[in-house]
């Protein structure tokens, strides 16, 4: 049915599927060995996630009970301003309507979900899943996908307000039969995206994930307080070596931008012991630190990490004192933009290396605590926790109690990658 508040659009209907199987899907299992070409690819079913618009998120789940005028004071009182939130709620219906019809209109059975009903049993009806938002919808979605059988395709419903990084260029926003003609016709080459598996051992080795998007929509300064629960097993083992008597899971969730551990409080000092790629672990006090896979690169990590003309300049300067560097190099701005840019351009890698970058932030350097490398390339990291209040926070999205005691092993497993489609 049609759920409608006053004169608002909210829902639209699922479109009826059949019966859901476990086994009844185009790809097989990425540990079979069986791949399958862009030529032979044609999908039958297809999943849509949406995102859950501001407006929609305020009427349905915030303030139920309030009618539309009583709402759109509400709103007007936190000085945000309704009319817009309501003109990119209807903005965003049209673009669903849009990519619907163009499934209708190919034929393709689908499904349209919202990211609070999605879970893993959708994904394994699918033979595709669509995204319908930005890169937050692209990658709370991929979060369900495991392995590399499925592939995930984002479209931009906003390009005018969003730049979509992950999602396909904006020209396809508005045309998505074109898309779809595409996929089914094989003009298209698939690439991956790298994934970072976190094993957890220790006390929060059993925790439920807590989702902060709910949360920070909520209360933004409380955003870490509640638990939602996930549909998953929990397999606790005994190992052998330093982790022993530890009990151990690996997290269903995989990281395809970055991960962030640290304190809550980001005032807050975050202490734990550091290592990289089976070296020796090294106590470290920060703002906490920051693992990123490829596709993450041009994100948080390189926001950290990059340096502009005016810290080079600042560099330059300092160096003219002892290697004679001339005032007027210091002066040009061509050569301060090559510095730069092959500085910054050192820190970015591409979505399919099987490798990870990491910074810690703000490192606390005295005569105890020492940071040599505060910034790297690695292919596996451990960390302990020595804090009280930390997290483990994956792509923003979803975070893990991380405790005093508790040891986190970050890699990448080929078998992990995202399936992504780049259309010709």
């Amino acid at each position: 049915m049609l759920c409608r508040l006053g004169q608002k659009l909210i829902g639209r209907p699922l479109k009826t599927v059949r019966n859901l199987s476990a086994t009844d899907h185009l790809f097989c299992d990425a540990n079979s060995g069986n791949e399958i070409s862009e030529k032979d690819f044609n999908p039958k079913k297809a999943l849509l996630v949406r995102k859950v618009t501001r407006y929609e998120y305020e009427k349905l789940y915030l303030k139920p009970d309030l009618n539309e005028e009583d709402l759109k004071a509400y709103v007007k009182s936190k000085g945000s301003d309704y009319d817009a939130l309501v003109q990119r709620h209807d903005e965003y219906f049209r673009s669903l309507d849009e990519i619907q019809e163009a499934f209708v209109r190919k034929g393709t059975e689908f499904r349209l979900i919202h990211r609070y009903d999605y879970d893993r049993s959708l994904v394994d009806w699918a033979d595709v899943i669509f995204t319908a938002g930005g890169d937050g919808t692209f990658l709370m979605a991929a979060s369900k996908v495991g392995g590399r059988s499925r592939p995930v395709v984002g479209i931009n419903t906003d390009p005018l307000r969003s730049e979509g990084f992950l999602c396909l260029p904006k020209h396809f926003s508005k045309n998505i039969s074109a898309v779809l003609e595409k996929l089914s016709n094989g003009e298209f080459k698939w690439f991956w995206r790298q994934r970072i598996r976190l094993t957890m051992y220790g006390c929060h080795a059993g925790d439920m994930p807590i989702d902060l998007y709910s949360q920070q929509m909520l209360f933004p300064e409380y955003r870490f307080w509640e638990h939602v629960k996930e549909n998953e097993q929990v397999n606790n083992r005994r190992i052998d070596g330093a982790q022993d008597n530890l009990s151990r899971r690996v997290l269903p969730v995989l990281a395809l931008n970055e991960v962030f551990i640290g304190e809550c409080l980001s005032a807050r000092v975050s202490f734990y012991e550091l290592s990289v790629d089976g070296r020796s672990q090294l106590k470290q006090k920060s703002s906490g630190i920051t693992i990123c896979s490829g596709t993450g690169s041009t994100s948080w990590f390189f926001n950290i990490s990059n340096i502009t003309k005016a810290t080079a300049r600042e560099i330059l300067r300092i160096t003219e004192k002892y290697r004679g560097c001339s005032d007027a190099k210091l002066q040009d701005d061509e050569i301060l933009e090559k510095v730069v840019n092959e500085y910054n351009g050192a820190l970015l890698f591409g979505p399919s290396e099987l490798k990870m970058a990491y910074s810690v932030r703000d490192p606390l350097t005295t005569g105890v605590f020492q940071v040599a490398e505060p910034r790297g390339f690695c292919n596996r990291l451990w960390i302990k926790s020595r804090m009280w209040d930390a997290y483990a926070v994956i792509d923003g999205s979803v975070s893990y109690k991380f405790n005093d005691g508790a040891i986190l092993e970050l890699d990448m497993h080929e078998e992990d990658a995202l399936r992504c489609v780049k259309l010709l």
